[in-house]
């Protein structure tokens, strides 16, 4: 493993230990040439997946770019950082274990989205606000519209 800090190739591995969902294992590393300590995390990875965009622009899966538009939604709202995991996760899974390589991007979204309804209802409503492309008050007031009338159903 490459140290992030001065690029030797040659880290030592400290500690290595699964984290709370059993996901991945986590590894303490040390650098044998600076010194620095630091943390990579190994996952199974079943196939390699490729996102193909509105525009039939295809490429690679990114799970922290999965990571990057939760958390953005969530900033600020009191959801545990372990439920968030369990739910990236558990999204990861589901696009692994579907069969397919290449993996439209509004399935992802409506993933995401259906996770964040359940999670939290603002952090719901920023994603959407975002993949659904809201303009005008409007569209928001629409879209809670619809939110209000699914839940009284």
């Amino acid at each position: 493993m490459r140290c992030p800090f001065c690029g030797h190739d040659d880290t030592n591995v400290k500690d290595s230990r699964p984290t709370e969902d059993s996901a991945a294992v986590r590894r303490r590393r040390q650098c044998s040439n600076c010194g620095a300590r630091f943390t990579t995390f190994e996952r199974v990875q079943l196939r390699d997946l490729v996102v193909v965009k509105r525009n039939n622009r295809r490429e690679p899966f990114d799970r922290d770019k999965l990571i990057r538009s939760m958390t953005i939604s969530l900033q600020k709202r009191p959801v545990e950082p372990e439920r968030v995991d369990r739910i990236i996760n558990g999204i990861i899974r589901r696009l692994e274990s579907s069969g397919e390589t290449d993996i439209p991007s509004q399935w992802i979204g409506e993933l995401i989205m259906d996770a964040l309804a359940t999670l939290d209802k603002v952090a719901y409503i920023r994603f959407a606000s975002v993949y659904r492309d809201f303009r005008e008050t409007r569209d928001f007031e629409e879209f809670i519209e619809k939110i209000d009338s699914a839940q009284g159903a």
